[in-house]
């Protein structure tokens, strides 16, 4: 695929506290890239460089070969889609979408027919004369990709465009958005906070955290080869112990030997230990295993989610197994479940659920305005 946007050594700061730090990304032609990361991680800031709402301090952004540093917005090939879709309430769903052609002057009966086609696009075709003020939120953020779409652009930007949307609905749009992406042929780039929209819709997923970017990757590859404990966190749950890499295919952690597939460290070299908790296997307690104590247990409906207590390290496991709480019981590793990454400023930060819950998942990944 061809480079359509290249970033150089981006850095930018707010009230003189770094936000970006020194990025470099490219993004391709016919893309769907989804910018990841916690609330002021810098991932609202890069979409706004890259739709001239913002300025680098630092750095170039090139649009197909060309900078574009101080194009403004309405100059650029590139249409936004905010949380708050700023439709105009005093115009029906037809004038909305039909607002930026108007703005160009277009023949009516060319008009006519880019919305027409936009509305199919979007699956409101019997909604052209309807004020928006009587939309659904899902409706409404129809009408805002069409009108986006309308014009035909390079890129379009989505910021957080789900944030406002109820699970299940989310979930549909998240669907419906990347089968847009794909007819269209047209480059996304996505910001959201949510992995599990990350992991579902996007071609290469960008994670960031304090304005630098830690993984850049399909999303197969950041959920299986997560570089670092922030990544290996972030998306999705895992297990991240300390451990010794022995030799290449052999690594030692909570006093026991195990294979795994990893090489390219060095003898003795301490590492951190990945396991995802789905990965775990629930076996009898005996030698050469590692042994622990289920301190609860959640029905999850398809599974349940235990933790487990392992010499003071609290475990995740997620098994279609019977378990009970208060029961000891041994866990068993294939060595593909085994993922090996090195000493980062982010280890043993992450990855131990003494003190974790849901509701404690769910408050510390809240939704809503990102930075500036």
């Amino acid at each position: 695929m061809n480079k359509i946007i290249e970033l150089k050594n981006i850095s930018k700061s707010f009230d003189g506290e770094m936000v970006l730090d020194n990025i470099s990304l490219d993004i391709h032609d016919n893309e769907f890239i989804t910018l990841l990361g916690p609330s002021g991680c810098g991932k609202t800031t890069t979409l706004r460089i890259i739709g001239g709402f913002a300025y680098p301090d630092q750095g170039d952004v090139i649009f197909m070969g060309d900078r574009i540093n101080d194009v403004p917005p309405h100059k650029r090939n590139v249409n936004t889609v905010f949380q708050k879709y700023a439709l105009f309430p005093h115009l029906n769903v037809f004038e909305n979408v039909a607002f930026p052609l108007r703005e160009r002057k277009l023949p009516k009966q060319e008009i006519k027919e880019k919305v027409e086609k936009m509305l199919s696009m979007v699956m409101l075709s019997g909604f052209a004369h309807r004020r928006v003020t009587s939309l659904s939120g899902g409706q409404q953020q129809r009408v805002a990709i069409a009108r986006a779409l309308v014009n035909e652009p390079k890129v379009l930007l989505l910021d957080e465009p789900l944030g406002a949307l109820d699970l299940k609905l989310r979930k549909d749009m998240q669907q419906e958005l990347k089968k847009i992406q794909k007819s269209t042929g047209i480059t996304f780039i996505f910001v959201t906070h949510d992995q599990e929209e990350a992991l579902s819709m996007s071609d290469t997923i960008v994670v960031m955290s304090e304005g630098k970017i830690q993984q850049i990757g399909t999303p197969q590859d950041i959920y299986n080869e997560p570089v670092n404990a922030f990544v290996a966190d972030f998306i999705g749950e895992s297990n991240i112990v300390d451990g010794v890499m022995l030799a290449d295919y052999k690594v030692k952690f909570g006093g026991q030997v195990f294979e795994c597939l990893d090489t390219g460290f060095a003898p003795n070299e301490p590492v951190d230990v990945v396991i995802r908790p789905e990965d775990v296997d629930i076996v009898k307690p005996e030698p050469g295993v590692l042994q622990g104590t289920v301190t609860s247990v959640t029905f999850m409906g398809v599974h349940n989610e235990a933790i487990v207590d392992i010499d003071g390290f609290k475990w995740m496991i997620q098994t279609t197994d019977p378990v009970e709480e208060g029961a000891h019981i041994g866990i068993y590793l294939e060595p593909d479940a085994i993922h090996i990454m090195k000493k980062s400023k982010y280890s043993g930060m992450f990855g131990d659920y003494s003190s974790f819950s849901n509701e404690l998942d769910e408050l510390s990944n809240p939704g809503g305005e990102e930075e500036e």
